[in-house]
């Protein structure tokens, strides 16, 4: 690319010369210089650049090319330094563009006779390479030589040169050996021990004490141990117990105002009235605009009622004209705010009016005076006193002619709920949703109960609230409607809903109208979580992004670690519960074939109880156990007592799901007796029946005197030899065998089980009456563990 240089000829003697130029062509070429090698060794070219680009030719000892990839790509023949001149720059300056010898005769005479030369070098991180000599003359721009290879300049804005480190070091050489980098002994830091007051919630998860009292769970767990406390990683703790742990490391436990840590309070939202209580000391709490549900039987007017108030035909946009979703509104009336959520009131929509019960601070019960009080209603007075709220009476239709008031108010009186006109303390307010007769009145009556009430929050604090409910919109993504009901929920706010956490992207309220902040008692429609949450969901603002994804983590553990929701109640833990104060009252729900059970039973429930708890009957009905039943068991943490009923299957799902015990009973004296052994620990195990499968009867055999063979076909599930069987009879009013399999066989083998779509052939222990079509149902018994 340029000119080359001339280099330099030295001879084995190490005298230099110029070197000679022929004229060739009419130009001038330059020759290249020669230098011999030691005595006896033919010389060898070894072509490597200099500093201007020309090749300069070196002998080695051997005779043999060393080969070495250069910095334009062209191999490079080096010699052994025994014995062969070297060139190197920082000596007896030569004619412009030669290479110049290394440094001093001196330094030169050493490097030629095997002695360690260092250098300075522009990059500090080379010269503690083994063979340097420290103290060396800094030589900016040069490479450093070693014992077995001399040194090179290196150009101003070149490349670092090859060396040790390897090639995947800038600079390094293929297969070199790592770079040896003098270790700086760092002192170990040392963690400051931190103590002082902290405030411990009254239930807290063993792996969050840690981290509040900034330890590890295992110095926590083994604190515990000390008082004789044997919990895991993921247990939850008593302030008390948790107080002595953090008394002993030093802390300065108090009882923080917090319900729980987010851990145990995920599975469920706090209700209404338990939200406004953990903040009660608050200085910055201010009064919130009332929420209110209205709750009644199918048709009765709620939503008309509320469509009223509202001004709005909300109604009218309804499938069906029945309320199909939780809705939840807020209007204004002089001056005052009022939160109106509408949950619907036929049975298939129970769970959802329980969730409405736990996030109100006043009840509405609509009940048609022209229809008087249904099963629906009977319910919904349930749920708002499970859940401790205020009760109004909206007695709506008054203007039809067959409306009758004093029977409607008399039926009331009779399940419990006495008017004031009566002498109760039940506000009960004549309607028409149609005409808008009464309406002011009653939300005067709103306003002041509410007053009464005293509904405060603090809106300056980081918000919590409740999933009312959620979907998956097309092109939009999730969506879920949250009433706020504790500080003020803004845009760009993170957030932990259950096992999942998100950011606040958008914020709707009731009218569609994008907003930036929602304060307490405010229904919103939120975009930004990343999956559908549950309804009844509990939703926290934190501090940011990485706090988030870690609460969420932890309610995630807290939920697949507890087979049974915080606050569930069953007569196998039932004791525990008490020991631990966790447990005041054990609430019913008692379903009964007749009501004269039921009125005996309840009697005799009245009778039962200990001094630091009661038996408290919620609900009573007629029938079967449904999942009616279930959903308000669930929302107010009762047992189920089923006497002389059973409880269907949807039911049974759901009840296992939620963890919500259902005990049957045929006498009454057992079920008291259970009750009062639950509350004195005594009570003994119960066991759970598994449907295992189901054959159905194709034809049958005689197989001697008193044996008959089944030929059957498995329909669902598995037969098993060691499973016990019923027989289910098409218009069979009584039972007609429950006992068990003698034996199972398929062709002339004896089988264990036999699985779904196979025939087999089955013989039950003394029963030959089978017909073709009988059901032949195997079930199991399966010990019920406790708290499961």
């Amino acid at each position: 690319p340029t000119t080359p240089a001339t280099p330099v000829q030295r001879t084995s003697s190490g005298a230099t010369r110029t070197p000679a130029q022929t004229q060739s062509g009419g130009g001038t070429t330059t020759a290249p210089a020669k230098r011999s090698s030691a005595p006896g060794t033919p010389a060898q070219p070894a072509q490597r650049p200099t500093q201007t680009g020309a090749p300069v030719q070196r002998n080695n000892m051997t005779g043999v090319p060393a080969q070495r990839p250069t910095q334009s790509g062209a191999p490079v023949q080096r010699s052994a330094p025994m014995g062969a001149p070297t060139y190197r720059p920082g000596g007896p300056a030569g004619a412009p563009g030669q290479r110049q010898p290394y440094g001093t005769p001196q330094q030169r005479s050493n490097v030629l006779g095997n002695a360690p030369a260092q250098q300075s070098h522009p990059y500090p991180a080379t010269q503690n390479r083994p063979g340097m000599r420290p103290g060396s003359p800094p030589a900016p721009g040069v490479r450093p030589g070693t014992p077995t290879r001399p040194g090179a300049p290196v150009r101003p804005g070149a490349p670092r040169p090859g060396g040790q480190g390897g090639a995947s070091r800038p600079g390094g050489r293929p297969g070199g050996a790592p770079a040896q980098r003098p270790q700086e002994r760092r002192a170990a830091a040392v963690k400051e021990k931190v103590t002082g007051p902290v405030a411990i919630p009254p239930q807290i998860v063993v792996k969050d004490l840690a981290e509040l009292l900034h330890t590890t769970p295992n110095e926590i767990i083994r604190g515990l141990i000390k008082h004789s406390i044997f919990a895991n990683i993921n247990q939850i703790v008593e302030y008390e117990k948790a107080a002595l742990v953090a008394q002993e490391l030093g802390f300065e436990p108090a009882l923080s105002t917090i319900a729980a840590t987010p851990a145990v309070q995920s599975d469920r939202g706090l209700s209404a009235n338990e939200a406004m209580m953990a903040t009660r000391n608050d200085d910055n709490m201010v009064v919130i605009p009332p929420v209110v549900t209205i709750m009644g039987h199918v048709d009765h007017g709620k939503t008309s009622l509320l469509d009223m108030i509202r001004k709005t035909k909300v109604a009218a946009g309804e499938a069906g004209g029945i309320t199909q979703h939780i809705g939840a509104y807020q209007v204004e009336i002089n001056g005052k705010k009022i939160t109106f959520l509408d949950t619907p009131g036929h049975e298939a929509f129970t769970a959802m009016r329980a969730r409405g019960a736990q996030v109100t601070h006043i009840a509405i019960i609509v009940v048609a005076a022209d229809d008087g009080v249904m099963p629906q209603t009977r319910e919904a007075i349930d749920h708002a006193r499970a859940a401790k709220v205020p009760i109004i009476i909206a007695l709506n239709k008054i203007d039809k002619a067959n409306a009758n008031p004093d029977h409607v108010k008399q039926q009331l009186a009779e399940i419990g709920v006495v008017i004031e006109e009566y002498g109760g303390d039940v506000v009960c307010v004549p309607v028409s949703a149609r005409r808008g007769t009464g309406i002011d009145e009653l939300l005067e009556m709103i306003l002041l109960v509410a007053e009464v009430q005293d509904i405060k929050a603090n809106p300056n604090r980081l918000a919590t609230g409740v999933i009312i409910e959620a979907k998956l919109e097309k092109n939009i993504g999730p969506t879920a409607t949250v009433l706020i009901q504790q500080g003020t929920l803004k845009m760009g706010d993170n957030v932990v809903v259950g096992p999942m956490s998100g950011k606040v992207r958008a914020m709707f309220n009731d009218r569609g109208k994008r907003i930036q902040k929602a304060p307490p008692s405010t229904p919103v429609s939120l975009l930004g979580l990343p999956e559908v949450p549950n309804a009844g969901d509990r939703l926290e603002v934190v501090a940011n992004d990485r706090t988030a994804k870690m609460q969420a983590t932890k309610v995630a553990e807290q939920r697949r670690s507890d087979s049974m929701p915080l606050g569930q109640v069953s007569l196998d833990t039932l004791y525990m519960q008490m020991q631990e104060g966790k447990v005041k009252e054990l609430d019913v729900v008692l379903k009964c074939d007749v009501q004269g059970s039921a009125e005996a039973i309840k009697n005799a429930l009245t009778k039962v109880g200990e001094e630091n708890i009661k038996v408290r009957l919620i609900h009573e009905g007629i029938g079967n156990i449904n999942e009616t039943d279930v959903h308000l068991a669930s929302a107010s943490g009762a047992v189920i007592i089923g006497f002389n009923v059973k409880a269907d299957g949807a039911a049974q799902r759901q009840a296992q799901k939620e963890g919500v015990d259902i005990r049957y009973y045929n006498v009454i004296y057992k079920l008291i007796d259970d009750i009062q052994a639950a509350l004195t620990g005594m009570l003994e195990p119960t066991y759970r029946e598994v449907i295992e499968g189901h054959a159905e009867v194709m034809q049958t055999f005689k197989a001697g005197k008193n044996t008959v063979i089944a030929g059957c076909r498995i329909t669902d599930g598995k037969i098993m030899r060691s499973s016990q069987a019923r027989i289910q009879r098409k218009g069979a009013t009584d039972k007609v065998y429950d006992g068990k399999i003698a034996s199972l066989r398929r062709g002339k083998d004896d089988v264990r089980e036999v699985a779904s779509g196979y025939e087999c052939g089955i013989i039950l222990e003394d029963f030959t009456d089978f017909e073709v079509g009988d059901i032949i149902e195997a079930y199991s018994q399966e010990r019920v563990k406790p708290g499961a």
